[in-house]
């Protein structure tokens, strides 16, 4: 399979991983928008809205360490394919699939026996902790569903073959939103159960989207010619490669999200409002950085399949040109959002009262800035990634991470900025992260990395 560096290739690749590789975003999206509704709108007063912004912030971190060992895959996947053997791509496939399992089951582990420790060690409100515990008892049961998920995705967006990835993201999506409506609510006979019926309903849409993909996989014709109907054994070897490449991409994740999460933390201790206001801001992160986890993703694909089709020389320029497509599609979606918010949010959240939205605005246009540079740099270290520099990419994000954390605790412990000056740690944050992949990436040191 040899893939070109036009326009309409990168969107042909890009533009279904939009939602198939933003499929956890959009299940946090929809439970934080309809406990909106549950606890802000109808006026429960629960705290529940508050509580799922941090605890949603959690389970990513959870999602991204089984999506970050399935971008090891992928980027193997494309490797092979680019080199005209879909046979080693199938037997790649089968290698994630048998690890991203039994890495479900030690996250099933930890987050039943594990997580109420963890959070009595960094939560002080008896509110948000409890819930915490309510949303996780019932959403950790999808995670052996979402790690064999993403290894199905990661491969079709390693073949570059990703089009069924809307159909099933949009069947997640569909399922999701109808069970939180039933579930958090107690309507049509379901019980009442607020923030656990939120886990539920996102566990349930997980289970369906994967029998879904199952069974796609069995009218694909592709699926003979990378022979996933034989089984193959457990590779050790296939596995050490895989690992070798994606540990790091998975400790970027951890380092990464681990980061908002602190993030979250700390702005627990300014109070329930702030720590809405954060998640209000949040949700709307989540929904216009969906073009630049397509992208990103999209980019791992090219360039991985460039390398193996031996055109390292076009590495470069193909991941600045889906850079500069990521930026003008991001910039176009959430302009009119930091614009008109209220406008734009309403059929979102619904709320007569729009004092949340109004007290978010200077926020948003801080968050405007973090897009610009996240919708370029998220490309750009995507593009690093799919060289195979994952090791360097770790060392990178690991200090830019605690150049973030730095910054966000000076600025709520030791200044009167607030919440405003402590979301732009996130533009530091890009800024430095950018400049530095751009100097790895035309120093081309990855031109040697043999994977």
């Amino acid at each position: 399979m040899k893939l070109s560096t036009g326009y309409r290739q990168i969107l042909a690749i890009s533009a279904p991983i939009m939602l198939g590789s933003a499929a956890q975003n959009v299940i946090a999206l929809a439970d934080s928008v309809f406990l909106y509704f549950y606890d802000v709108v109808a006026g429960r007063d629960t705290g529940e809205f508050a509580t799922i912004g941090f605890v949603s912030v959690f389970y990513l971190i959870i999602a991204s360490i089984g999506y970050g060992f399935s971008k090891g895959g992928q980027i193997l996947i494309a490797r092979r394919m680019g080199a005209g053997m879909p046979e080693r791509a199938g037997m790649t496939f089968y290698s994630m699939l048998y690890f991203e399992l039994a890495l479900a089951a030690l996250m099933f582990l930890f987050m039943t026996f594990g997580t109420y420790w963890f959070f009595a060690a960094i939560v002080n409100n008896d509110s948000i902790f409890y819930q915490s515990l309510d949303y996780l008892n019932t959403r950790k049961w999808g995670v052996f569903f979402s790690y064999a998920g993403v290894a199905f995705i990661a491969l079709y967006t390693g073949i570059a073959r990703t089009t069924f990835i809307i159909f099933d993201t949009l069947v997640l999506a569909v399922v999701n939103i109808v069970l939180n409506y039933c579930l958090i609510f107690g309507y049509y006979g379901f019980p009442e159960m607020g923030i656990a019926g939120a886990g539920l309903a996102s566990t349930i849409a997980e289970i369906v989207a994967f029998f879904v993909f199952i069974v796609y996989i069995f009218f694909d014709k592709t699926a003979k010619q990378m022979q996933l109907f034989k089984l193959p054994e457990w590779d050790w070897h296939l596995i050490k490669k895989q690992m070798k490449i994606s540990t790091p991409i998975v400790a970027q994740n951890i380092v990464g999200l681990g980061s908002w999460f602190v993030f979250f933390g700390i702005v627990e201790n300014l109070g329930e409002r702030p720590l809405a206001i954060s998640n209000l801001v949040r949700i709307v992160y989540l929904i216009l950085s969906i073009p630049c986890w397509g992208f990103a993703s999209g980019v791992n694909t090219l360039v991985s399949n460039f390398i193996g089709a031996d055109k390292r020389q076009a590495v470069v320029p193909i991941i600045w040109r889906v850079a500069k497509m990521c930026f003008w599609v991001t910039m176009i979606l959430a302009l009119p959002v930091v614009l008109f918010p209220e406008t734009v949010l309403y059929p979102i959240l619904g709320s007569q009262d729009m004092t949340l939205i109004t007290e978010s605005r200077p926020i948003l246009w801080i968050l405007l800035i973090i897009l610009a540079l996240f919708s370029v740099v998220g490309v750009l270290f995507n593009g690093l990634a799919g060289t195979g520099a994952t090791w360097f990419g770790l060392k990178l994000q690991f200090w830019c991470a605690v150049l973030y954390l730095v910054y966000i605790y000076v600025v709520v412990e030791f200044t009167t900025g607030g919440l405003i000056v402590a979301w732009t740690a996130e533009i530091v944050y890009w800024i430095v992260l950018g400049a530095i992949t751009i100097w790895y990436l035309h120093k081309k040191k990855w031109w040697n990395l043999g994977i």
